[in-house]
């Protein structure tokens, strides 16, 4: 009960609308996505909520759903797309990195603000939301990239 608790408190937190309808920034639809993956079953290799996920995969569906954009399927490539930020710049809807296998950008997960990200961790877990202050993340960041909306 908890959890679906502090999952109202993350939405009520994001523009308010139920689909998109333009009322918000284009730079705020990746969140819209992310908090809808929210449970979806962890499965490597996945890429869709019907599926599971696993955590490129989960970037990967977010912003192909929110942008249109088709991104790198696996995290090491991520890690190249858009421009570097410097984790004291982090925003909403910053890709976040970490070492999670004794190998850098082996994790990523999408900022969600307020010192949380949204990520899905490992087999036999879901999607959820953690805090990326807690000495396991900070210890395992590894950087940040911002992607702008596309234009059209």
């Amino acid at each position: 009960m908890r959890h679906g608790l502090f999952l109202l408190a993350s939405l009520a937190s994001l523009p308010a609308y139920g689909s998109y309808d333009g009322a918000a920034t284009e730079r705020d639809r990746p969140l819209v996505h992310a908090m809808q993956a929210v449970g979806v079953q962890y499965r490597y290799g996945g890429r869709s909520p019907e599926t599971g996920f696993d955590c490129s995969g989960l970037i990967a569906h977010i912003f192909e759903r929110a942008w249109g954009v088709v991104l790198p399927p696996r995290t090491d490539e991520l890690r190249k797309v858009g421009k570097a930020v410097k984790r004291t710049d982090l925003k909403p809807g910053d890709l976040v990195f970490y070492n999670t296998r004794n190998r850098p950008y082996s994790h990523v997960g999408i900022y969600l603000g307020d010192g949380r990200f949204l990520h899905a961790p490992r087999a036999g877990a879901r999607v959820r939301i953690e805090s990326a202050e807690t000495g396991y993340w900070r210890t395992r960041f590894n950087g940040a990239r911002r992607l702008d909306p596309p234009t059209f």
